[in-house]
């Protein structure tokens, strides 16, 4: 599985086989947090998220000090989603012991994107550019 660093993306959300996904292949766009600074950080202070943001390594998360309520995906090692929860502000999520990552995304938007037990996602990172010499 390919490592990623802080930065943006893309969120690809699959279909489950099931023909429940209708909206497979939808890409959204993705920040994605994999320092501890950033993963801490995460949405803490924003009134909106664009698209998504990324957590990893995570398997749990909280809304304390946020201002807007959000879903949360956990992901398994594979990126399959095992379970999606909408939290408050101020609430804190119980870890799942089989999560290897978490989206956030605003409250509401998963159940349109798809994003349900079963389904897979892929992130594509954006490519980094070379500064050069």
């Amino acid at each position: 599985m390919a490592r990623w660093r802080d930065g943006r993306g893309k969120l690809v959300i699959h279909g489950d086989g099931n023909g429940n996904g209708h909206r497979a292949g939808l890409a959204v766009p993705l920040e994605i947090a994999t320092s501890y600074r950033a993963r801490t950080k995460g949405l803490l202070g924003r009134d909106a998220v664009d698209g998504a943001m990324l957590l990893s390594p995570a398997n749990g998360v909280h809304t304390f000090r946020m201002r807007i309520p959000i879903d949360v995906a956990y992901l398994d090692r594979n990126l399959t989603v095992i379970a999606v929860r909408t939290m408050r502000p101020g609430r804190l999520g119980l870890p799942r012991l089989r999560s290897r990552h978490v989206l956030e995304a605003e409250a509401g938007v998963m159940a349109e994107w798809g994003v349900r037990v079963g389904v897979p996602v892929t992130v594509e990172a954006a490519a980094v550019s070379d500064p050069g010499p």
